[in-house]
């Protein structure tokens, strides 16, 4: 037997925007240690074998911030705090089923555009 696939993915925005930037930032003096504060939940709990925690850039959702993203089912997490990730990975990763009430408004999070339909809007 192999080494097995993770079962989620959880994207983190990382993304910290320079002083005096008019966008706001998922990453200031306040949420600065959530993406490690995910890390050491997981290994606590004995998920980083199954569930994958990745840092990334800016996923587009500044406003709405700070944000990570749960894949699969493309389940984006706003406003968090290190209580709402514990209660994510309670619920939705151990429990299978999304945090409703932290999740992104659909006013912010439409369904997906596959490329064709994107390039057809770009006028290609």
């Amino acid at each position: 037997m192999g080494i097995p696939q993770p079962a989620f993915y959880i994207f983190k925005c990382e993304q910290s925007a320079p002083p005096g930037m008019p966008k706001p930032s998922c990453v200031t003096d306040a949420t600065r240690d959530l993406f490690q504060h995910l890390g050491m939940k997981l290994m606590e709990k004995g998920l980083i074998a199954t569930v994958q925690p990745v840092r990334t850039a800016c996923l587009n959702r500044c406003q709405q911030g700070p944000v990570m993203l749960v894949e699969p089912g493309h389940h984006m997490y706003v406003g968090l705090t290190k209580e709402k990730i514990d209660r994510i990975i309670d619920e939705h990763i151990i429990g299978e089923k999304p945090v409703a009430e932290y999740l992104i408004a659909d006013e912010f999070w439409d369904e997906a555009l596959s490329p064709m339909q994107a390039m057809k809007m770009a006028g290609r």
